[in-house]
């Protein structure tokens, strides 16, 4: 603690480097972004969403670090929230797009259309200044095009659901609606986090082991994961138990 007093006086200290340094981790998820969307241009699509997946790891990870290290003060040069705010859109939004304009996971025009809808949407809904609610729900669909889009490549469905799928979980960006955070949603959580692991598991297992071509035991658990996470809000209203 005194040390971190020290470094709120001025003095560059170890907390103040390792502050500094978690800006740095953070600014490695647009790296890992870019090596995603060099996968994508590429061809390589299993490579894609196995860079997009470390870049979910490092964004999980770095906001416990930095509020640990309080590099609001800390490290306060770097606005950490404006740095998650672009690392977040290159790899939950821009790459995703992109993604859709290969011929084998969606014909043309449907891709292109759905990565402009996608695109210019989600950079509207990021300069939302009321993106979260006081209890850190998201409010309107939180813009993870990467979770999306994951679905998409490993459900295959028709050109034109996925479009209105898209125009939907778009439209719901803006619609006073809210979605769990997994992480700073208090109510729930061991559950939540549990839904977790587990939806994490199999996207991990659909990934590595079969290639984005799971099977349909891996499939339910994927299934069983979204129905989850988009049908919490519904319930956020209800009386908690005393």
């Amino acid at each position: 603690m005194a040390t971190i007093e020290r470094d709120k006086a001025g003095k560059k200290g170890p907390v103040h480097v390792m502050a500094y340094g978690v800006h740095v981790f953070t600014a490695l998820g647009a790296a890992l972004g870019f090596l995603a969307l060099e996968a994508a241009i590429s061809g390589h699509i299993v490579a894609c969403f196995g860079w997009l997946a470390v870049a979910l790891i490092v964004d999980a990870a770095d906001g416990p670090m930095a509020r640990r290290l309080n590099v609001i003060e800390t490290a306060s040069r770097y606005d950490g929230a404006v740095l998650d705010l672009v690392v977040d859109f290159i790899t939950y939004v821009f790459v995703p797009a992109a993604i859709l304009l290969r011929p084998e996971i969606m014909p043309q025009p449907y891709g292109l259309a759905m990565g402009l809808i996608i695109t210019i949407g989600s950079a509207l809904y990021f300069a939302d200044t009321k993106m979260k609610t006081h209890d850190w729900w998201f409010l309107g669909f939180p813009a993870v095009w990467n979770v999306v889009v994951f679905y998409i490549v490993v459900f295959l469905p028709p050109a034109w659901l996925a479009l209105v799928i898209v125009i939907i979980l778009t439209a719901m960006m803006f619609l006073p609606v809210v979605f769990v955070h997994p992480v700073r949603v208090k109510r729930w959580r061991p559950m939540t986090m549990a839904a977790l692991a587990t939806w994490s598991v199999a996207a991990v297992w659909s990934i590595i082991v079969d290639r984005l071509a799971p099977g349909l035991a891996t499939k339910a658990v994927l299934l069983a994961g979204g129905i989850y996470f988009l049908g919490l809000g519904f319930l956020r209203d209800l009386p908690e138990k005393e």
